[in-house]
């Protein structure tokens, strides 16, 4: 039975465990052109997204998968109407009061990436009750990356460096990637979340739009044309299984 335990079945195929990313980041993109495509509402988009969200959780659990960072929604996206950045904001309270209490059956821990004491009083409230519930769980770590900006996070690491030098705690030569890393918000405030194996954007688009712009230093990348609420997770399964047979050097040979 021991030989068995490191073999994964993704379709016919059999996978050494040891392969599947231990951490998978992902842009999900396509939920405005989703939406013009089948004649609804932008918000009916990130409707339909959240639901393709839902399932790309289970698959990632199912599949080993440790963590699982999604951007949900970015510094930048304070630019949209206020109907669009309000109707986001109600799917966000809408998702956690139906799921929390499955995603904590599940053993899922969830974490947030980014300053969300920015949004809406009722969505703080909403992800306060999810990390909560969740916080003793040790199942796959779902990180949402919500008001996140990676510029903006490597500069806060900085600013909290700068003052730990300015007390005299530290000096210039205290200052590697390690201490940088630490203070992101993949580091010690969240678990120190190791860097993404794996990025997969949707909706045929190839650029990180300021997402874990210094975590990314080594990851994989795969993107899809596929509309984020069009990415089943079959679709997500292959592109796993697809990484499984690439040979990460890591700037070696």
């Amino acid at each position: 039975m021991a030989a068995y335990a490191a073999i994964l079945f993704i379709g016919d195929n059999m996978i050494d465990k040891d392969l599947i990313p231990k951490h998978v980041a992902v842009i999900m993109d396509g939920n405005g052109r989703w939406a013009t495509k089948n004649k609804v509402s932008r918000v009916s988009g990130h409707n339909q997204g959240m639901l393709a969200m839902k399932d790309i959780i289970k698959r990632a659990d199912i599949l080993g998968i440790k963590y699982l960072t999604v951007y949900a929604f970015s510094t930048e996206n304070w630019k949209r109407s206020a109907e669009e950045v309000g109707g986001i904001f109600k799917l966000l309270v809408k998702y956690v009061a139906s799921e929390l209490e499955e995603l904590h059956h599940n053993n899922v821990k969830v974490r947030i990436l980014g300053d969300y004491t920015q949004i809406p009083d009722s969505a703080v409230a909403s992800i306060e009750r999810a990390l909560k519930t969740t916080e003793n769980n040790d199942g796959l770590q779902f990180n949402i990356a919500l008001n996140y900006g990676s510029r903006l996070e490597i500069i806060r690491s900085v600013k909290k460096i700068a003052a730990l030098a300015c007390a005299g705690e530290i000096n210039a030569d205290d200052i590697d990637e390690e201490m940088i890393s630490k203070y992101l918000y993949t580091g010690e405030e969240n678990g120190n979340v190791p860097d993404p194996d794996l990025i997969i954007r949707t909706s045929g688009e190839e650029r990180l739009s300021n997402f874990l712009l210094w975590q990314c230093a080594y990851s994989e990348f795969a993107f899809t044309d596929s509309l984020w609420p069009d990415f089943t997770p079959d679709e997500f399964e292959s592109i796993i299984e697809e990484y499984t047979t690439r040979h990460r050097r890591f700037g070696g040979r």
